[in-house]
């Protein structure tokens, strides 16, 4: 059985373990997302940190979500530098997947001992167009901009991901 952007998840999972033994664990969390997006820019991969997650309650913002790092636009990667993971921690993660729509993400731990769970949320994914996307019900949906409007804006290169 094929893995769902099993090539991306092995590049990140390389990269983790690369980060992990040269810096070990002690760091916040923030070094770790840096460490890590520049190691897989380095492997070639596109990667976007701060990956911006709108939700909306009747058109209206509620609440804003940033996952740590989007992957060639279709895989989330959420770090945490704990001494363990925990439920709450794989509930976040999940709760990403579902607000965005993407199937694949990976919780990293930075923690004394590295740890590393994929998630895979299966879904009809829906092809955004424009630079949002509305998901259900305008009064109570969630807004996520998607990955090439994100990287249009950043002017970035804005070749679609043939991976996703």
């Amino acid at each position: 059985m094929e893995l769902k952007h099993r090539e991306i998840t092995e590049q990140v999972v390389q990269a983790f373990y690369k980060v992990y033994q040269l810096l070990g664990h002690g760091f916040l969390e923030k070094v770790y997302e840096n460490s890590l997006a520049i190691e897989l820019r380095g492997r070639g991969l596109s990667v976007q940190q701060q990956a911006p997650i709108s939700v909306l309650y009747d058109a209206q913002v509620v609440g804003e979500y940033f996952a740590d790092l989007l992957v060639e636009g279709c895989v989330i990667v959420e770090i945490k530098a704990a001494q363990a993971l925990t439920d709450e921690h794989f509930a976040q993660l999940i709760n990403y997947l579902k607000a965005t729509g993407t199937e694949v993400g990976l919780l990293l731990n930075f923690g004394p001992k590295p740890e590393i769970r994929r998630k895979v949320f299966e879904t009809a994914k829906k092809k955004a167009s424009g630079e949002e996307a509305l998901r259900g019900d305008p009064r109570t949906a969630v807004r996520v901009r998607s990955p090439r409007a994100i990287r249009d804006s950043e002017g970035q290169d804005g070749a679609d991901n043939a991976n996703c």
